[in-house]
C-alpha cells in the first residue's frame, strides 16, 4: 500500500508546503523570524525522514527505475515522469540530509528577511530532488536551470561584500553553459521522438550526432561540476555565499555535473564518451594538480576550500570516464562525501567567522587553547578530506584509483599526486588555525561549540566515520544499477567496434 503512493512526489513538494506555512506567518519581526526558521527546520527533518522511506523500500537487486509516476502534462505533450535507480536514490537522500544542517547553521548568522531565507532554501530543496527524481528531458532541466534562481538569491541578498559581483558570475556561468544543453535536448526529441529518459538512454543516437550532444551536455555539466578551466565562478559564490549557502553549493549543487553524466553521457553517448575521454582525463588530472596548489596559496578559508572541492571533482570526473564498476562506484561514493565533508567545513569556518568576523587563516591561531571540542571536530573532517582509512573519503578515492590503474596508470599516478597536495594544504591549513600558541588579543575569550554547534556536527561525524568503516549498504544500493550501466556501455562500444572492423575490412 506505501509502494501504491506517489512519494517520490511527497518527497519532492513537501518543502513547497513549508513554503506555503512559512508565507502564512504573522506577527512581529521577532515572531516571523523564530516561526520561519522553526517550520523550515520541521519541514526538511519530515522530508529527510520521509526519504528514508525510499531506501527501507528500494530493491537492490533490480536496475530499474523504481517508485515510478507518470502522468499527462501541458496537454500530453510532455508527461511529468518521476522515479529513482540505486544511483538517483543517493543523491536524494544527500539532498534532504544536508538540508537541516544548513537551516540550523543559519539560526543565529541571518538575522535579516529570515522568512525570505527560509522560503528561499525549501524552494531550492524541492528542485534539486526534482532533478535527481525526473525521468524526462523537459522536467529534468526544469529543475536543473530552475535551481539556479534560489541560488542566486541566496548569494545575492544575503552573501558577503562583493556578492553581487559573485551571484551574476555564478548564474552566467551555469546558464551559458545550460543553453547549449536546450538545444541538444531539442534535438534529442526531434531525432527519437520522446523525451522520456529511459527510452533515449536504450535509443542508440549515431556516433556523429553523439559527438554532438555529448559536447552540448559537457558544457553544462563541466560548468556545473566545476571543471578546469571553467571553475573560476566557485570560488567567488563560495567566498560571498552565507555558511548555509557555501554547504548546499557544495554537498549538492555541484554534484549535478556529476549526475548528468552518469545519467545522460555515459549511457545515451557511451561512444561518444569513449572518444572524449582522453580529454576528460587531461582537464581532470590539471584540476587536481593545479587547484591543489592553488589552494596551498589560500590566505581565505572558505577560497581554499573552495580550490580544494575542483580538485575533489577532478577524481570523480577520471572515475567515471574508466568505464569500469571499480572507477564509477567510486566516483559516486566520493560525491556522496565530498557534499558530506565539505560540507562540514564550510560549517567549521561558518563557527569561528560568527565569532571573529573574518575567515582569514593568519587571524586565527591557538584555537585548540581556547577551543579544544571545535578542535577535535575540525580535526575528523580535515582527515576525512585527505581520505584518511576509516573516514567516508578513503573509500571513493581507493575504488577510484583501483579502477584508473586498470585503464590507465599515467593518469593514476598524476592523479595520485593531488592525495599528497591534498594533505598538505588541508594540514597546513588545520595547522595555523588549530595549533600554535594564542597570542592574538580577540582570541582571548573566544567561546567553544555551545550546544547547538554540538547537535550540528554530531551527525556529520557519526555519518562521515559509518561511510568509511561500514560502506557496504551504500556499495550495495549503487551495485546493480552501476553494474547495468558498465554493460550496457560495454555492449554500445564493442557493436560500435565491430561495425568499423567490418567496414575497415570491406574497405580493403
Amino acid at each position: 500500500m506505501i509502494t501504491d503512493l506517489p512519494l517520490l512526489s511527497f518527497v519532492t513538494f513537501l518543502p513547497l508546503f513549508g513554503v506555503l506555512m512559512i508565507l502564512l506567518i504573522r506577527g512581529d519581526k521577532a515572531m516571523v523570524a523564530r516561526n520561519a526558521r522553526a517550520v523550515a527546520l520541521f519541514v526538511t527533518i519530515a522530508t529527510f525522514l520521509l526519504s528514508l522511506v525510499l531506501w527501507v523500500l528500494f530493491d537492490p537487486t533490480t536496475a530499474d527505475f523504481q517508485f515510478v509516476e507518470e502522468a499527462e502534462w501541458l496537454m500530453g505533450g510532455i508527461e511529468y515522469r518521476m522515479g529513482v535507480d540505486g544511483i538517483s536514490l543517493l543523491f536524494v537522500i544527500l539532498t534532504t540530509f544536508l538540508m537541516p544542517f544548513c537551516i540550523l547553521a543559519s539560526w543565529k548568522s541571518i538575522t535579516d528577511r529570515v522568512q525570505d531565507f527560509m522560503i528561499a532554501f525549501l524552494l531550492l530543496e524541492t528542485l534539486m530532488i526534482g532533478v535527481f527524481c525526473s525521468l524526462d528531458l523537459v522536467l529534468f532541466y526544469l529543475f536543473f536551470e530552475g535551481g539556479l534562481i534560489p541560488m542566486y538569491l541566496i548569494i545575492g541578498v544575503w552573501g558577503g561584500a562583493r556578492k553581487v559581483y559573485a551571484s551574476f558570475k555564478f548564474f552566467l556561468y551555469t546558464l551559458a553553459g545550460s543553453v547549449l544543453m536546450l538545444l541538444a535536448l531539442i534535438a534529442m526529441y526531434l531525432e527519437a521522438g520522446t523525451t522520456s529518459i529511459p527510452a533515449l538512454m536504450s535509443y542508440g543516437f549515431d556516433a556523429d550526432l553523439q559527438t554532438w550532444f555529448w559536447l552540448a551536455f559537457f558544457a553544462s555539466f563541466a560548468v556545473k561540476m566545476p571543471m578546469w578551466p571553467v571553475h573560476t565562478w566557485l570560488p567567488d559564490a563560495h567566498v560571498e555565499a552565507p555558511t548555509a549557502g557555501s554547504v548546499i553549493l557544495a554537498g549538492v549543487l555541484l554534484k549535478m555535473g556529476g549526475y548528468g553524466f552518469l545519467r545522460f553521457s555515459l549511457p545515451m553517448f557511451p561512444i561518444a564518451s569513449e572518444l572524449f575521454a582522453p580529454m576528460v582525463f587531461t582537464l581532470s588530472v590539471v584540476a587536481i594538480i593545479y587547484t591543489s596548489l592553488v589552494a596551498l596559496r589560500q590566505e581565505d578559508m572558505k577560497k581554499l576550500i573552495a580550490y580544494s572541492s575542483v580538485a575533489h571533482m577532478g577524481f570523480v570526473t577520471i572515475g567515471l570516464f574508466v568505464f569500469n564498476q571499480q572507477g564509477i562506484e567510486g566516483s559516486i561514493f566520493q560525491m556522496l562525501s565530498h557534499g558530506i565533508v565539505s560540507g562540514a567545513l564550510f560549517l567549521c569556518v561558518g563557527v569561528i567567522y560568527d565569532r571573529m568576523h573574518t575567515r582569514e587563516i593568519d587571524r586565527y591561531g591557538g584555537l585548540v587553547n581556547r577551543m579544544p571540542s571545535y578542535a577535535l571536530v575540525f580535526m575528523i573532517f580535515t582527515m576525512a578530506s585527505i581520505g584518511l582509512p576509516g573516514t567516508s573519503g578513503f573509500v571513493g578515492e581507493l575504488l577510484i584509483l583501483v579502477g584508473v590503474f586498470k585503464v590507465n596508470t599515467l593518469v593514476a599516478a598524476l592523479a595520485t599526486t593531488g592525495l599528497v597536495l591534498g594533505a598538505a594544504y588541508m594540514l597546513w591549513l588545520y595547522r595555523r588555525v588549530i595549533f600554535g600558541e594564542l597570542v592574538k588579543e580577540d582570541l582571548m575569550d573566544i567561546l567553544d561549540l555551545d550546544k547547538r554547534e554540538v547537535a550540528l556536527f554530531a551527525p556529520l561525524i557519526l555519518v562521515v566515520l559509518w561511510m568509511g568503516i561500514y560502506p557496504e549498504p551504500i556499495l550495495n544500493v549503487l551495485h546493480v544499477s552501476v553494474e547495468n550501466l558498465v554493460t550496457h556501455m560495454e555492449t554500445a562500444l564493442n557493436a560500435h567496434h565491430n561495425i568499423g572492423a567490418i567496414a575497415m575490412e570491406g574497405a580493403r
